[in-house]
C-alpha cells in the first residue's frame, strides 16, 4: 500500500496549481478526478481532445497518476461513450484504477447491476478495473447492497470510503465482508455528524483499516480525499494525514 491525494484536495485551484501544491506537500502519486467543474480533467477535453487529454495526464511533475475518480453528470449512452474514451484514456496513460459513483437511493436495482455489467466489460476490453465509490445515500451507501450488486456483477470493485458509513449513522455500519472488493480506499477524518473534520477530531480508525486490507493482500492506493474545510490549515491538514498513514505503512 502507499499514500496517494486526490485532485479533488484542491478542486478551487487550477489544475496546475492544484499539482504544485501536492507536489509541495511531497505525495508521489495522486488520484486525477475527471469532471466537468472547475479546471481540472474535463470528459469534453477526452471526448473532443485525446491527445490533449493524454498530455494533461502525463504532466504531473513526476506525479504517478494512480487512478481516476469519474464524476459525469451525463446518462445513458452519452456516459457509456465518454467512460469508454476514459478508459482508452487509462490504457494510454497506464491508469489501472477507475472508481465511479453508484446510482442514488431509489434507482432500480436490477438497472443498477445491467448498468455495472456494462462498464466492467468496457473497463475489461481496456485492461482497467473500475469499482464503485461508497457514497451516503446512495445505493453504494449500504454494504449490504454493495455486497448483492458485487455477487451479480463479477469484476466490479469498489472505492472504499469509510467515511460514508460512518456519517449520518448512530453507530459504523459494518463493511468487513466488502473488503474483499477493494480496488481503491479514500481517507479523510468523520463522525457521525460530520463528513469531515480535522485529523484526529473524527472516528476512523486507520491503524484497524490498514491492518484488514494487508489481509485481503490490497497493495493498492490509500487516497487522502479531503476538500478544504473554512477556518482550517488546509496543508497542514494533508500535510498531517499523510504523515500519519505512511507511519501506520
Amino acid at each position: 500500500m502507499f499514500v496517494a491525494a486526490s485532485t479533488n484536495c484542491f478542486a478551487h485551484l487550477e489544475r496546475d496549481e492544484a499539482i504544485e501544491k501536492l507536489v509541495d506537500l511531497e505525495f508521489s502519486a495522486i488520484e486525477m478526478v475527471i469532471n466537468e467543474e472547475g479546471d481540472h480533467l474535463k470528459p469534453s477535453l477526452i471526448m473532443n481532445d485525446f491527445e490533449g487529454a493524454v498530455a494533461q495526464v502525463s504532466a504531473t511533475r513526476r506525479l504517478d497518476v494512480v487512478a481516476f475518480g469519474i464524476e459525469m453528470s451525463v446518462e445513458g449512452p452519452e456516459y457509456m461513450d465518454c467512460f469508454t474514451q476514459i478508459c482508452k484514456l487509462a490504457k494510454a496513460t497506464k491508469v489501472v484504477t477507475l472508481t465511479v459513483p453508484s446510482g442514488q437511493h431509489g434507482t432500480p436495482f436490477n438497472e443498477e447491476v445491467e448498468r455495472f455489467k456494462e462498464m466492467v466489460k468496457i473497463a475489461e476490453a481496456h485492461g482497467v478495473r473500475v469499482g464503485m465509490r461508497s457514497t451516503v445515500d446512495h445505493l453504494s451507501g449500504d454494504p449490504d447492497t454493495v455486497s448483492v450488486i458485487c455477487g451479480h456483477v463479477k469484476g466490479l470493485g469498489l472505492g472504499l470510503d469509510p467515511s460514508h458509513y460512518i456519517y449520518q449513522r448512530e453507530t459504523p455500519a459494518n463493511y468487513d465482508d466488502l473488503l474483499q472488493y477493494v480496488t481503491n480506499v479514500y481517507l479523510r477524518d468523520s463522525t457521525k455528524d460530520k463528513l469531515q473534520v480535522r485529523v484526529g477530531q473524527g472516528i476512523v480508525d486507520y491503524g484497524k483499516l490498514i491492518n484488514q486490507l494487508t489481509k485481503v493482500k490490497y497493495n493498492r492506493s490509500l487516497v487522502i480525499d479531503s476538500p478544504i474545510q473554512d477556518d482550517v490549515d488546509h496543508m497542514g491538514e494533508m500535510r498531517k494525514l499523510r504523515l500519519l498513514l505512511e507511519s501506520l505503512l
